[in-house]
């Protein structure tokens, strides 16, 4: 998907309680959180049947550009007049979105909830008169939808009708903006099966949304999940502050075995950066939503590793158990490293933080190779060990954190670069060695540290560590050369004595 365009695009539908003239909506019937888990626990003893696709042949026709074209009018948001601060605008459907998503306004009773489905309705859109969409019916359904800034001046500095906080759209992929007003990487509701030989990925559907107003600085969003392989639904408490916290409770049922069961995944992309990218690739110095997984162990020690565009397909393991979190971050916030109008050091990252004991497991950080900034070809999730079977239910609770900076405290301090370049000196320079300066920044004063570092294999040489001779107090770099004739994985800290001073820094080696 070309992520520029899909930025760009973003078009949409809504009602509002000031409900415009001939909308239509479905009869009422009562909902709650329990029946809608009840619901999902009967489709998962069910074959699975895939929504219906209303005039596919019409939306075949609704390309990127016709997408662009169709505006949605802001004045007929959903709770455009309340209740509620927050206004919700729906997507268009069209070529790359093509299921039907059923949306539901949820009216407060004494003992629950009255549901309503907000039909679709093409009146709520400004479009050419040319445009393929004047030909779909009122069956076509919604794709997704957004939500929009609060529309209480005192409550934001931006115009609701022109800016939103939190997207979902695409089978089961949301997003979020953070600190800094830019949407960036996804996260999905489940990864089935992502990377598997002979196995082609599944892409399960959200197809219910139920909304739920408030007053506060949020809102509350329930989903139905529904796929080959499993059903599921989600509660998701969203909270718009500095940046935005997402409060996940998950209900999951297997129809099948899935061999890789990816829970809290978080999508992005790595293209290049300055360690790694080829000569005249691009104009850029560096082009990534992410640059590296940040890991916060069972154990309670805090890895950080740099993303890497690999030639192939990378997976790696990070065995653990109860993890306390982990994260896709962008960590290089500097306009001068990119270069680019699109802002990229503007990009959020995500911290999942599980809210109990996931138990023993992985996370799992897959990689693919790209040549192209538009496509997202980088996964990081949980994997369970126990086996996920047929039959198999699951209780998830989690935040997601979308800020510029991981959500909690720590003395250590953060690896902030890595360099790589030809290892030995001039005139000594071995075939295949590297050499490698990582860079550190947040050391403690009275503090000469050194480095610690291994490989699985190869040879390691040439280590040292100084001050960077920037008059920057705290910040330290190592330098070490490796020679490796197979891929090898590199571990390197920085200590003085017993004392461990900075983060975990991880590296995949694939050897030229």
């Amino acid at each position: 998907m070309d992520r520029r365009q899909f930025l760009g695009f973003l078009a949409a539908a809504a009602c509002s309680d000031a409900w415009a003239s001939g909308v239509s909506m479905g009869k009422a019937k009562t909902f709650s959180w329990d029946g809608l888990i009840e619901e999902a626990r009967r489709m998962a003893a069910r074959p699975y049947q895939p929504a219906s696709q209303p005039d596919a042949g019409v939306l075949e026709e609704i390309d990127w550009e016709a997408h662009g074209k169709i505006r949605f009018k802001p004045e007929d948001a959903l709770y455009a007049e309340g209740p509620g601060l927050y206004p919700i605008e729906f997507f268009h459907p069209g070529r790359f979105f093509k299921y039907p998503v059923k949306m539901y306004r949820l009216d407060p009773m004494d003992s629950g909830f009255l549901s309503r489905e907000i039909l679709y309705d093409k009146n709520f859109f400004d479009m050419p008169a040319d445009s393929p969409a004047k030909k779909l019916g009122t069956d076509t359904g919604y794709a997704g939808f957004r939500i929009q800034e609060s529309r209480k001046p005192d409550q934001s500095h931006l115009d609701w009708q022109q800016n939103d906080w939190a997207a979902f759209l695409g089978a089961s992929y949301f997003r979020a903006i953070g600190d800094e007003y830019q949407y960036g990487l996804s996260a999905r509701g489940i990864a089935i099966d992502t990377v598997v030989k002979n196995v082609a990925e599944e892409f399960p559907n959200f197809t219910h949304f139920y909304f739920e107003p408030s007053d506060q600085d949020g809102m509350t969003v329930y989903a139905l999940l529904d796929g080959p392989s499993i059903t599921g639904v989600y509660r998701f408490l969203l909270t718009r502050g500095k940046g935005v916290l997402m409060e996940v409770d998950a209900t999951l049922f297997l129809r099948r075995d899935v061999e890789r069961f990816g829970i809290a995944p978080i999508t992005s992309m790595y293209w290049f950066s300055g360690k790694d990218k080829p000569f005249q690739e691009d104009w850029r110095p560096e082009v990534h939503d992410s640059d590296g997984l940040l890991l916060w162990t069972g154990n309670n020690e805090h890895i950080w590793r740099p993303l890497i565009n690999p030639a192939g397909i990378n997976v790696s393991y990070f065995e653990d158990k109860n993890p306390k979190g982990f994260g896709l971050m962008q960590r290089e916030r500097r306009f001068s490293e990119y270069l680019d109008g699109v802002h990229y050091e503007r990009r959020p990252s995500l911290w999942v933080e599980p809210l109990e004991g996931w138990g023993e497991g992985s996370v799992q950080l897959v990689e693919l190779h790209t040549s192209e900034e538009i496509y997202d070809n980088v996964v990081a999730m949980w994997v369970p060990h126990e086996k996920a079977r047929a039959g198999n239910s699951y209780r998830l609770r989690y935040r997601l954190h979308w800020r510029a900076d991981e959500p909690f405290g720590t003395k250590l301090a953060r690896c902030v670069a890595t360099r790589i370049g030809r290892g030995g000196e001039p005139g000594n320079r071995p075939k295949g060695a590297r050499k490698f300066e990582v860079e550190f920044r947040g050391l403690a004063s009275g503090h000469r540290p050194e480095a610690a570092v291994t490989s699985t294999g190869g040879r390691i040489s040439s280590v040292m560590t100084e001050a960077v001779p920037d008059g920057e107090p705290g910040h330290w770099r190592a330098f070490f050369d490796v020679e490796a004739e197979d891929v090898v994985e590199i571990r390197l800290f920085l200590k003085a004595g017993a004392e461990t001073l900075t983060e975990t820094w991880l590296y995949q080696l694939h050897p030229v």
